[in-house]
């Protein structure tokens, strides 16, 4: 019988990876695919803020957030899986991204300013504690790859509530 080590309980390498990435792409796509058909028509004839970024910004900066995801998630997943809070981390990682496809869905899918209100308050709350969680890892790079996003959501949010104000 051998002793495992610490690194016999890390994920692969491989693996964290496809760990890290596979969720992110996934909820890329079905946001994506909700958010993309209702641009030409119902969002189009939306009243719109005079702040509101042209349409050919947002495909660049999702990317982006959606990568900066992965390689936050990518360094936690490669943390040792008995890791004090890994799991609580990574739930918070999972519920935000699950929060953000469901922010499409209500906003886009359901054609609902007022819901995507209510669920862009929890997605900010949510993007806070998967942040605050990866920094009690003592991972405050992954916490910090979090930033650029919480701020975006936070200017989705302001849009939200000005599409919604404008709109009702």
């Amino acid at each position: 019988m051998t002793l495992s080590t610490e690194a016999d309980r890390q994920p692969g390498l491989w693996l964290a990876a496809l760990l890290a990435i596979l969720p992110v792409v996934a909820a890329s796509l079905i946001g994506s695919a909700v958010t993309v058909p209702q641009i030409p028509g119902w969002y189009a004839a939306l009243a719109k803020p005079p702040f509101n970024p042209p349409n050919w910004l947002f495909a660049p900066v999702w990317t982006t957030l959606f990568a900066l995801m992965a390689l936050a998630a990518f360094r936690i997943w490669r943390r040792p899986a008995g890791t004090a809070g890994r799991a609580r981390a990574l739930l918070a990682h999972h519920l935000q991204l699950a929060l953000n496809v469901l922010w499409s869905c209500v906003f886009f899918g359901l054609n609902s300013p007022t819901g995507g209100l209510v669920v862009i308050a929890l997605l900010l709350a949510t993007i806070a504690w998967t942040m605050r969680c990866f920094a009690g890892l003592g991972d405050r790079l992954s916490a910090a790859l979090f930033a650029p996003y919480l701020a975006w959501v936070g200017f989705a949010g302001l849009l939200n509530a000005s599409i919604w104000w404008l709109n009702r």
